[in-house]
């Protein structure tokens, strides 16, 4: 029992020994002396361990074998807090600046911080001669060699103090650099190696543009005309400016708009109704200046119709048989197939029909159609005749009183004008005299009024 209450009284003290350790470290850490933690655990440890191996063995027989169990156990225990706490450690070591290692390290592990220091020493001479070479340095800048990497730890503390000088040095020499480019309009240095390269290559691009189009615009100012373009750049360049100058008017548009209490629709449809309008007086425009050059170049003489022959021949017979106040006017009616057309007087009618039936030289022995018309000042009476001898039409025409429409009627000389007259007596009113049976045919006889009349009025207007 007496092996087991030294091994508690060991386990105590180990754990008072360990945190008085932590505390060291601590505080040797917020002081800054730099120290490394896995040599520190380590020496600390090494006479713990010792020390408990030596106690351990005390006990004879089984106790002793549970002794150096649980001191073995009890020393693995602290051999994993303490690696533990060297992980800590380092993991807070590589968050703060870097240090050199001050002290030498005995052995295998001497040697390689020896040769990890050489190698971040020249790491950091090369990088300094390069800053050099670039500007960002001063020449006069201390360069740190391999040699002071095995220095003790106070030569190590010093030349960590001189490298944050230089490093801070550096820093102030090239931010007052670019501040004073930045001053003077000029570009800002870029940054070192390839990477600075490449910046001064678009800097120059960027610089070479705007003075290409700063002395493009001076051209165009003085009135030389505007250059030729470019490249692919000038014609990118202005398509964006076209773009943003675009967008620009329609915001200006928008804000005006909405500042004069109109809506942007509004707007859409005065500039829609405005285009049309001008669409409208750009056509008004252009067809009178066409009226314009139509009435200004001659007329082409319009051909002679091919029954003109036939027309002057029926005229010549008329007059030299019922003389010259029988016609009120001939034409050849051009909408009706050319078609010779006589108009009669209205107290001549019944005698020219007469004529153009029995006349041996004309001889139209056929009435095709009659119809009456209203033409509001007059009423007329429109008869188409056809001669079989001849094989040729003739139209013949005669205008009446429109309050009291009255001719004679040509049923005796053609049967066929029978119904076609007793229907223009139906609908519009004339009175054909001399009519064997003039009476309505469509429309009964106590049917008040004429429907084919302008001015007709229903009687009944539920009909």
């Amino acid at each position: 029992m007496s092996g087991e209450k030294d091994l508690e009284q060991i386990k105590r003290e180990a754990a008072q020994k360990a945190k008085e350790l932590a505390k060291q470290r601590q505080a040797a850490k917020q002081a800054g002396e730099g120290n490394d933690p896995k040599e520190v655990a380590d020496k600390v440890a090494e006479p713990e361990v010792k020390e408990t191996e030596t106690k351990a063995e005390a006990p004879a027989g089984e106790d002793a074998e549970l002794a150096k169990k649980k001191a073995a156990a009890a020393a693995k225990a602290k051999a994993a807090a303490l690696a533990k706490m060297k992980a800590n450690a380092q993991s807070e070591e590589a968050q703060e600046p870097k240090k050199e290692v001050s002290a030498p390290v005995e052995g295998q592990d001497a040697e390689l911080a020896k040769k990890k220091a050489a190698a971040a020493a020249k790491a950091k001479a090369a990088a300094l001669a390069k800053m050099k070479a670039t500007g960002q340095v001063e020449e006069n800048a201390e360069v740190e060699t391999p040699a002071a990497t095995e220095a003790s730890a106070g030569d190590d503390d010093d030349l960590a103090k001189k490298k944050a000088a230089a490093v801070a040095k550096a820093k102030a020499a090239a931010a007052a650099k670019r501040k004073a480019q930045a001053e003077a309009g000029g570009e800002a240095d870029a940054p070192a190696g390839d990477d600075d390269d490449l910046a001064k290559k678009k800097a120059a691009a960027v610089a070479k543009a705007k003075a290409a189009a700063a002395a493009k615009r001076k051209a165009q100012e003085a009135g030389g005309g505007a250059d030729a373009s470019t490249g692919d750049d000038d014609d990118l360049a202005k398509k964006k400016a076209a773009a943003v100058a675009k967008a620009k008017a329609a915001a200006a548009a928008k804000a005006k708009a909405a500042a004069g209490g109109g809506s942007a629709d509004d707007e859409k449809a005065k500039a829609i109704a405005a285009a049309k309008a001008k669409a409208a007086a750009a056509a008004k425009a252009k067809a009178a200046a066409g009226a314009k050059a139509g009435a200004e170049e001659p007329v082409e003489e319009k051909k002679p119709s091919p029954n003109q022959p036939y027309l002057d021949k029926y005229v010549k017979a008329i007059t030299d048989n019922l003389g010259d106040d029988i016609l009120e006017d001939s034409y050849i009616n051009s909408l009706s197939k050319d078609v010779p057309t006589l108009v009669a007087k209205k107290e001549s009618y019944y005698r020219l029909a007469e004529f153009l039936k029995y006349n041996e030289l004309l001889g139209f022995d056929y009435l095709s159609e009659l119809h009456g018309t209203d033409f509001q000042t007059h009423m007329e009476v429109y008869v188409h005749l056809y001669s079989y001898k001849n094989r040729q039409s003739v139209a013949l025409k005669v205008k009446l009183d429109r309050d009291a429409p009255v001719t004679k009627s040509v049923q005796p000389l053609w049967a066929g004008a029978d119904w076609p007259e007793c229907e223009a007596y139906d609908l519009l009113g004339i009175k054909f005299e001399g009519h064997p049976n003039l009476h309505r045919i469509m429309l009964g006889e106590d049917w008040v009024g004429h429907p084919l009349r302008k001015d007709y009025e229903p009687y009944d207007v539920e009909v």
